[in-house]
């Protein structure tokens, strides 16, 4: 990756004091939904396949827009600005056509295009309506055109992602246009930022990650043509940032060269396990799946029962393994059946683990014993958690003889022996003939006898588990103290062959990785995988190791280990990755963007050492330097006073050494209200002021984000504090009032000139003008030094009191409310906005986003903390993450009189008459209602008409019910006979 500079007229340091694009406009609603179509993608993403077990990956389409945000210039002209760098993120109108993906139905030519649109791609012949039959290029073309006027969430899923274009035919059409803007003169986006960089800084832009993961950010600023400099203090992140940077990002030379060593490495592991006969039955068939689970003895009747909470194998194919009572040995067999009757299939989902207990039938009693007391579990002296279980030795591979828990082989998928290596195989579910016991005894005797040797060797893991918040399973549940304990010999033997056959090649390390994550003892078997034939998931498919009762093992050949094909993204320029502590960072740099570790929910710095475990004795040359430990005590983690110091001497770090007007990005998620002080603080301490907040929403339905548990994430902006100014509360307090109101007023008059001029949607959402007033009030804060004779950055490095007040959460507390003064309803008389109580404020500003499409629960979450509604749970008929939704009148039916700031309201008294006129009673009566709950009816009529009438609009195209009984109460109201 050895860099060519390039000759250009642009000026050096031309831009040196002009203010960035991002601090003045960004358009975080559109790249929210890039980001979420990118995040969905799932293993279509770009750098997954290197390592799906690193789950914080920030999406590329989201570093691309922070680095062109960060380096086109805020001109003046704030509409000519945005619509350059749509262009250059390839998210305009006019780069539709390049991203046409998915024809358009009609359904939605009648719901979206234009009358001429409809008639151009319609035919009715009385018959039905169908799309006309036109030439390909004639159809896109109007068909782009209809996409065009879709809001953009509908719109992006009729087009690719824009990484899937190639870029000069993204962006190269519009370099014409976007050089005349700008000065410049380049004929590619790396030359355009080459530019912008010598414009700005003199040189190339050098961009900097300390906490690089698994490589996202590094890897997308050098594929747009940047310098970086990369460093992690986990040697598993520097390898995936290593991997992205030169696997993914090398030249076509080195892929192929990658690829053929791969396809080498493959078929010698292949040979070695055939040469075996430890995957091949004696029909030629091959295994495609084994599955295990656990076995322990009731106490009750001292029988052997296998546990697992399911016994069904395939939903599809309904296939199960029965329990079937073998009392001569005191244990059960289990058969496989295939096309279960519904009672087969009800009585396998039920499982022997139940609600943590082991429970099963026998002679027609059903035995039910806690885990807990099979394990023994209990307290010791010093509340020390102690069981039972036998600790395994280091050179244990399996269960011995006489512990509680032994595993056992229930069921394996075959491969048909005439389908094996074709596309389309043909496979079936068995039970292990007493031939597959007698390979699996072989594999453990093999594994058994080489272990020492490969354990010296450095291919298999000899490292010791050390006990955390995670890691700590293995050893309670399982009585596994070795890393290599949490395979089965079978995975032992082939991460072995692995390691072996791929020694000191650092692509090998990468796939050994992967097939550690694809087969361990934690790797669950999902049976509506595949379309419900059944499949296995990987150890960290829930970002968390966790020990389970029954696991899959995938054959060589169906385990996802080898790294496969990428996308060509060749890097040319210059990339430099260290295995070093972000506070050690001592490298000249233009702009920083980090994704820390805030409040981190994943612990990578214990479960990555599921993979050092393996690869620290066997490094590959390029990884030789590393130190090949999570050094736990060093990792900055966790959100208290430690943290907090940890993230002030980072950042100072990478401030010292940052051109002086260079840009700080940094990326955090937050669902605590604390985190704005808390992130104040750090930037005091760390010599820095903030410039601009921008959300992005990157949520998703999966299980990991039900029951509430949503992510939004937050884009903060930050350069240099210059000034060394000193303030009072008082005055800092109408700074921030007019800096609020004047950001937000500046960003809704930009919104409203785009749809002035034929923009389908808004620029900005609420969500976007909220942050605009925690950036405002964070930018006039952190610019002073000093704070009512309070030095602020020794003030950051405090230690703090659990709920403890201060000077900063005050002042950002009331940014917040400045903020949403300036934010009402369309359709809202702003006197009663004024008047009403926050959880009345809440309710009608969800009203109004539920017109929209934004029904993502993280919205509710937001606006429920700005206007300080501690539970707005009592306020919501769903908390779906992306089908959140209010409670209608009907559902508050009679209740709800007690919701503090709301049931005494006028807010609860109109919906309570809706929902009356829902159900039919006269307006008569619906009045005389209404005055009984409201004593001070006749002076609150106003606003009750005009509560009705807004509830009216905002239900029209929502609840249309509801809509119409808050009409009819409005005109009651306004008709009403005053005598």
């Amino acid at each position: 990756m050895d860099a060519k500079v390039m000759k250009s007229k642009v000026v050096p340091f031309s831009l040196k004091d002009a203010p960035s694009l991002i601090e003045r406009v960004w358009p975080a609603q559109m790249i929210s939904v890039e980001a979420q179509r990118e995040r969905k993608a799932v293993h279509g993403q770009t750098l997954t396949s290197l390592g799906s077990y690193w789950k914080g990956r920030k999406p590329l389409v989201l570093v691309r827009a922070c680095i062109l945000g960060a380096l086109l210039p805020s001109t003046g002209d704030d509409e000519k600005d945005l619509a350059i760098f749509e262009k250059l993120m390839g998210m305009s109108d006019d780069q539709v056509a390049c991203r046409f993906k998915e024809k358009v139905s009609v359904e939605e030519v009648q719901k979206f295009g234009t009358v001429s649109q409809q008639s151009a791609l319609i035919d009715d012949d009385g018959q039905g309506t169908t799309l006309r039959k036109l030439p390909k290029a004639q159809r896109e073309s109007l068909m782009g055109s209809v996409i065009q006027r879709m809001p953009y969430d509908v719109r992006a899923q009729k087009l690719l992602r824009p990484e899937e274009v190639d870029e000069s035919v993204l962006t190269g059409p519009a370099l014409d246009e976007v050089n005349k803007h700008l000065g410049t003169d380049a004929s590619n986006l790396s030359e355009l930022l080459e530019q912008l960089g010598l414009m700005r800084f003199g040189r190339r832009p050098v961009v900097v990650d300390t906490f690089s993961g698994s490589g996202s950010i590094p890897f997308e600023a050098a594929r747009l043509g940047c310098d970086v400099f990369a460093s992690d203090l986990n040697p598993i992140a520097c390898m995936l940032t290593w991997a992205a940077l030169n696997v993914v990002g090398g030249s076509d030379a080195s892929r192929k060269e990658i690829q053929q060593e791969q396809a080498a490495l493959a078929k010698a592991v292949d040979e070695e396990i055939t040469r075996l006969g430890i995957e091949h039955d004696s029909h030629g068939n091959r295994a495609k799946v084994f599955l295990y689970c656990l076995e322990a003895r009731c106490p009750q009747t001292q029988w052997l029962v296998p546990l697992a909470p399911t016994f069904v194998v395939s939903e599809a194919r309904r296939v199960v393994a029965r329990l079937v009572p073998n009392k001569s040995k005191k244990q059960f067999d289990l058969e496989i059946v295939s096309g279960a009757n519904a009672k087969e299939m009800a009585e396998a989902a039920a499982g022997t683990v139940r609600d943590g207990k082991m429970v099963y039938s026998l002679d027609g009693e059903t035995y039910s014993t806690p885990i807990k007391t099979i394990r023994g579990d209990r307290r010791e002296a010093g509340g020390i958690a102690a069981n039972n279980l036998r600790l395994w030795e280091k050179s244990d591979v399996a269960p011995r003889s006489g512990d509680i828990l032994s595993e056992r082989l229930y069921c394996i998928q075959w491969i048909e022996q005439e389908t094996v290596g074709k596309s389309r195989q043909v496979t079936f579910f068995a039970s292990p003939t007493a031939a597959d016991l007698k390979r699996e005894l072989k594999v453990k005797n093999l594994v058994s006898h080489k272990l020492k040797e490969w354990q010296e060797g450095g291919f298999v893991s000899d490292m010791e588990i050390e006990t955390g918040k995670e890691n700590e399973g293995p050893i309670r549940t399982n009585g596994w103290k070795f890393w290599h304990q949490m395979f089965m010999p079978r995975a032992i033997l082939t991460a072995a062959l692995i390691a072996e056959h791929g020694q000191g090649r650092a692509h090998a390390a990468l796939s050994l990785c992967k097939y550690l994550d694809n087969n361990s003892k934690s790797c669950r078997w999902k049976v509506s995988q595949s379309g419900g034939d059944g499949g296995a998931v990987s150890t960290f498919d829930s970002q968390a190791l966790k020990t389970i009762f029954n696991w899959a093992f995938r054959a060589l050949n169906v385990a996802p280990w080898q790294l496969g094909e990428f996308a060509r993204s060749p890097i040319r320029t210059n990339a430099t990755i260290e295995c070093v502590d972000a506070r050690n960072f001592r490298h000249s740099m233009d702009l920083s963007i980090t994704d820390p570790p805030y409040a981190d929910a994943v612990n990578y710095h214990e479960i990555t050492e599921f993979f050092i475990a393996w690869i620290r004795k066997n490094t590959p040359t390029e990884f030789e330097e590393w130190t090949w430990d999570s050094r736990r005590p060093l990792a900055i983690k966790g959100d208290g006073e430690d943290f907090r110091h940890g993230m002030v001497d980072a950042y100072k770090a990478m401030s010292e050494k940052m051109a002086p007007n260079g840009l700080e990005i940094v990326m955090f998620t937050h669902q605590s209200a604390s985190v704005w002080a808390d992130m104040a603080q750090i930037f005091w301490g760390a010599g820095l002021q903030v410039m601009a907040a921008w959300y992005i929403a990157t949520e998703t339905t999966s299980d990991l984000k039900k029951g509430g548990y949503v992510q939004g994430t937050v884009i903060l902006v930050a350069r240099k504090r210059r000034e060394r100014e000193a303030g009072y509360k008082d005055e800092i307090v109408q700074e921030v009032k007019a800096e609020v109101a004047d950001q937000i007023d500046t960003m809704s008059g930009l919104s409203q000139n785009l749809k002035g001029r034929g923009r389908i949607e808004n620029l900005f959402e609420d969500a976007d003008l909220q942050m605009a007033g925690y950036a405002a009030a964070l930018r006039v804060l952190t610019k002073y030094e000093r704070i009512d004779g309070t030095d602020m950055t020794k003030e950051a490095l405090r230690p703090r009191r659990a709920g403890e007040k201060n000077i900063v959460g005050e002042i950002i507390d009331f940014a917040v409310q400045v903020a949403n003064e300036h934010m009402v309803p369309e359709h809202m008389p702003p006197k009663l906005w004024g008047d009403l109580s926050g959880a009345e404020r809440f309710y009608f500003k969800m009203l109004d986003i539920e017109t929209t499409s934004l029904r993502k629960l993280d919205n509710y979450q937001n606006f429920a903390k700005a206007f300080r509604v501690n539970d707005y749970s009592a306020l919501m008929g769903s908390m779906e993450p992306n089908k959140a939704r209010l409670k209608s009148a009907k559902e508050f039916k009679k209740a709800g009189f007690e919701i503090p700031d709301f049931g005494p309201s006028s807010t609860r008294s109109a919906l309570f008459a809706i929902f009356e006129l829902e159900s039919d009673v006269e307006g008569d009566d619906v009045l005389s209602h209404l005055k009984d709950l409201m004593p001070n009816y006749h002076n609150k009529r106003e606003d009750l008409a005009a509560i009705a009438d807004y509830i009216a609009r905002k239900r029209e195209t929502v609840d249309e019910t509801e809509s119409r009984a808050a009409r009819i109460l409005h005109g009651l109201i306004r008709n009403e006979r005053l005598g």
